[in-house]
């Protein structure tokens, strides 16, 4: 594919969900986003978070900058974004401010969500799992983390001291349908994401989600497991990969958050 060809096929993947055309990083987007804008957030709840066994990553300013933006679509009400503070695409960590915006087009929530790994299926099965399409794995109605797992992530002693206690797991429970049900078939739907003013760079990939949630000394902890099917990154269908992303994520009060 010429790179003009990639040029005008971004643009058409992005004007089909929802961005539009030569302004997109800044026409209509909830809470004034755009690309090259800054997100402030205060730093006081994801201390208190730290202190109490979160495993989300603190802000610092240097991951203040939104690099780019994403529309969400999924088998459900409302419209989903994504404000992009680290892709991840060169080494470093996802970083994402999720912005939740109900049917009557209101922003009703935004949670800041911190990767905390990322892992690719290594055998057909292992995808089946991580898709739902094995009718158990995403979408059972609870997940653990093990202690041994962080472990291997180089979480220090000190740190798995907090966050598990006594405990060898840290469990968390499925934040969608009913709770008594074992198992349900994942969110699925699609994601375009923009990394530039004008749509000529960004990526287009299929997703299977499903949202987790615990309590941590009474503060809600989201872990977002997310399989994504990358079909293309700037427009070239060439580059694809399967990868299963985990983001814990907290809310953030609307009224503490500034976007400029």
């Amino acid at each position: 594919m010429s790179w003009k060809s990639a040029v005008s096929y971004a643009k058409d993947i992005a004007e089909k969900h929802g961005f539009g055309g030569e302004s997109a990083q800044d026409e209509d987007l909830p809470l004034g986003a755009r690309i090259g804008g800054f997100i402030r957030l205060q730093k006081s709840p994801f201390i208190r978070a730290v202190s109490e066994g979160s495993l989300i990553d603190m802000p610092t300013d240097a991951q203040s900058v939104v690099k780019a933006i994403s529309r969400v679509k999924l088998n459900l009400s409302g419209s989903l974004y994504r404000y992009y503070l680290q892709t991840g695409d060169t080494n470093e960590k996802e970083i994402f401010l999720q912005v939740y915006v109900d049917e009557l087009g209101q922003v009703s929530e935004a949670i800041y969500c911190t990767q905390l790994t990322r892992l690719i299926p290594e055998t057909d099965e292992d995808q089946q799992i991580f898709m739902g399409l094995a009718g158990y794995g995403l979408g059972d109605k609870r997940y653990s983390l093990w202690r041994f797992q962080l472990e291997e992530l180089g979480y220090v002693e000190s740190d798995l001291q907090v966050i598990f206690g006594g405990d060898e797991t840290i469990d968390y429970s499925r934040d969608a349908g009913d709770i008594d049900q074992e198992f349900i078939v994942p969110f699925t739907g699609s994601e375009v994401r923009l990394d530039d003013a004008k749509g000529q760079q960004g990526l287009q990939q299929e997703i299977y989600f499903m949202p987790y949630k615990r309590e941590v000394k009474g503060h809600t902890e989201y872990l977002f497991i997310t399989t994504e099917l990358v079909k293309s990154k700037n427009g070239d269908a060439s580059q694809r990969e399967i990868h299963v992303d985990f983001m814990v994520g907290i809310p953030v009060e609307l009224e503490r958050l500034v976007i400029q």
